[in-house]
């Protein structure tokens, strides 16, 4: 864990240290000629930047296809220690945020209290405590100042379009997509929230044995204080050697969870990050972290499990009018492109039983940036992606990346089948 440092808030300095890197977002450091130099310099800024900064530094390190392959080792090496080890913030600003939070002094809040974080990232640091009766609990306490900092990122075109441009085609820059992207980190800020939803995934998956979600310490938690109970598991990469049949028990559990999510609970993490999970025996996975969590309507809902449903079925023509259900294409050169990119998205349920690699999900990444071209095709058949698509895609990528990191054939198809034979 990194030494303390001041945390800049301020617009006009967090631009300035941007600008720095090279460029306005530090993103044309990927196409750097001294990988490692490149990455290690990107990890120190964007780390200490922490926010919206940090978090583009976190997807270049495990989203498959985002950093060039020349310099992919390099910057696993360097952009991973953004994963689980952000500069972290004193325990003097911790200890006076948690007790103004809180409205307590910490002796009368915690049996005990660890200073040391145990794990820092993008917005805050988790601390390991003991509760009056017993309990360990996981205190997630947000960076202080760290509001100012996101809200000055929020307000950096630059930082907004290049989190678009991992998450959609560039260019896309109308209203409701910026909108979409300001509000789900907006609420990120917003530990409330962020209880709410981790208390709804545990609801809804709390009749399956392999699927933990943390409970929620209410009367520990605030907006900017967030406690749950402590739990202990490997991290990924401890389990990605592990024989092939533990690693499709994992790859399976962790499948159920985000489909069942979002085609039963109408709702998804968008933030497959590697750090928010939790490896146990006999597939058992704990799930961490819903502060990024995009809701579908009724009607989205729908649409999605009539695509998955086909898929499952393969049944390329039910799956095409779903495709045009979800996503509101009006033909075209434009929808043909969908059609074909959406296509491949799924073949892991075309195809099941799948392997996912990390050229399947490159190449994916790659695929989204090659429509648009057909924003601009003559027949005028471009439609705007609906709002929350950008976190779908930003859900994918990372999920197929973790995947693939488990290297393993897994019949998909069979999972969603099962679950929704359950749900029936």
């Amino acid at each position: 864990m990194s030494e303390p440092r001041p945390l800049p808030t301020g617009r006009l300095g967090r631009l300035a240290r941007l600008a720095a890197l090279g460029a306005q977002t530090g993103v044309s450091l990927l196409t750097s000629k001294d990988g490692l130099a490149a990455a290690t310099q990107a990890a120190q800024v964007l780390g200490h930047l922490r926010g919206l900064a940090a978090k583009i530094g976190q997807m270049a390190s495990y989203v498959d296809g985002v950093v060039p392959d020349a310099h992919r080792a390099a910057y696993d090496a360097a952009l991973a220690t953004l994963q689980s080890a952000s500069p972290t913030s004193s325990p003097e600003q911790i200890r006076s945020l948690v007790e103004a939070e809180l409205g307590a002094p910490m002796a009368a809040l915690f049996a005990e209290w660890t200073h040391e974080p145990f794990a820092s990232a993008s917005i805050g640091q988790v601390h390991r405590a003991r509760l009056f009766d017993g309990r360990e609990v996981a205190v997630k306490v947000q960076h202080p100042g760290i509001d100012r900092a996101v809200e000055s990122d929020l307000e950096n075109a630059g930082v907004i379009e290049s989190l678009v441009g991992r998450l959609a085609p560039r260019g896309v820059k109308t209203a409701h997509v910026f909108d979409d992207i300001r509000a789900r980190f907006r609420e990120e800020l917003d530990y409330q929230h962020e209880a709410r939803q981790q208390l709804a995934f545990r609801a809804l998956h709390a009749g399956d044995p392999l699927i933990q979600v943390p409970d929620v310490v209410r009367e520990r938690s605030s907006r900017r204080v967030l406690c749950s109970e402590f739990v202990v598991g490997e991290p990924l990469e401890a389990v990605v050697s592990l024989p092939e049949a533990e690693r499709r028990a994992f790859a399976e559990t962790l499948w159920r969870f985000v489909f069942k999510g979002t085609l039963l609970g109408g709702r998804f993490n968008a933030d497959p990050h590697p750090g928010n999970f939790l490896f146990h025996s006999a597939g058992s996975v704990t799930f961490l972290d819903f502060g990024c969590v995009q809701l579908l309507d009724e009607t989205r809902r729908r649409n999605a499990r009539a695509l998955h449903g086909a898929a499952v079925a393969k049944d390329p023509r039910a799956f095409e009018e779903a495709v045009v259900a979800l996503l509101g294409t009006r033909g075209g050169s434009y929808e043909r492109a969908v059609l074909s990119y959406t296509r491949r998205c799924f073949e892991p349920l075309f195809a099941s039983p799948f392997r996912l690699h990390s050229a399947f999900v490159a190449d994916l990444v790659r695929g989204v940036g090659a429509l648009k071209a057909e924003m601009f095709a003559k027949d005028a058949s471009f439609v705007m992606p609906p709002p929350g698509m950008a976190f779908m895609n930003r859900l994918q990528f990372g999920f197929y990346s973790l995947l693939a990191r488990l290297d393993v054939e897994v019949d998909y198809a069979e999972v969603e089948r099962r679950f929704l034979r359950e749900a029936a």
